[in-house]
């Protein structure tokens, strides 16, 4: 779905305002399973990409499913909280980063040194952008409690299937949307009109 929420933020963005919660898709493989998709184990993942790939007409390399899988989602996303502790500006670019590292480049977003090099690419285009703290909270303990606080709130919500969005309307009613959309359904769950 990059595509088109990044063609809806860069035309909309001004009028939306964003705030980025990780749901922890893929605690382990161990217990892991997506009934919906037949995926039990890295390797099957690869097929899903491809099929993704070709619905969104994105660049995806699904070879790291079969190279370097990711244990788990779970060091990304406290990778991203530990990003978003500093400032919610630099959250997009850090997913961006993050979804190129591992679907363009194949590279495992799981493991600890990517996710530093990733931060230094995110400080390059942010120089406020502190490393320190950075390695600090995704090391510590700030990372992970703002990751567990966002999946209680998946939990509340209900929300299990990814990616998900929660839409506040200008009105203040709610809308979520689940799964793949293209541009122009994220612009009609938004209420945009042309």
């Amino acid at each position: 779905m990059a595509p088109s929420w990044d063609r809806l933020l860069s035309e909309y963005g001004s009028r939306i305002k964003v705030s980025y919660r990780m749901g922890g898709l893929l605690p382990s493989w161990k217990h892991y399973e997506d009934a919906t998709h037949s995926i039990s184990r890295p390797s099957q993942m690869g097929p899903e990409w491809m099929h993704a790939a070709e619905i969104s007409g994105g660049s995806i390399n699904s070879q790291v499913w079969v190279t370097d899988p990711p244990a788990s989602s779970y060091p990304a996303c406290i990778a991203v909280k530990a990003v978003q502790l500093q400032s919610e500006r630099f959250t997009g670019m850090f997913l961006r980063l993050l979804r190129r590292a591992v679907m363009e480049d194949g590279k495992n977003i799981a493991r600890t040194d990517i996710l530093l090099d990733i931060s230094w690419q995110l400080h390059d285009a942010y120089s406020d952008f502190n490393l320190f703290r950075f390695r600090d909270d995704l090391m510590g303990d700030a990372g992970k409690e703002a990751f567990g606080k966002d999946l209680q709130e998946a939990k509340y919500l209900g929300i299990s299937r990814f990616p998900t969005l929660v839409i506040r309307r200008e009105d203040d009613s709610k809308v979520m949307v689940t799964g793949y959309q293209t541009y122009e359904s994220l612009r009609s769950c938004l209420g945009i009109t042309v």
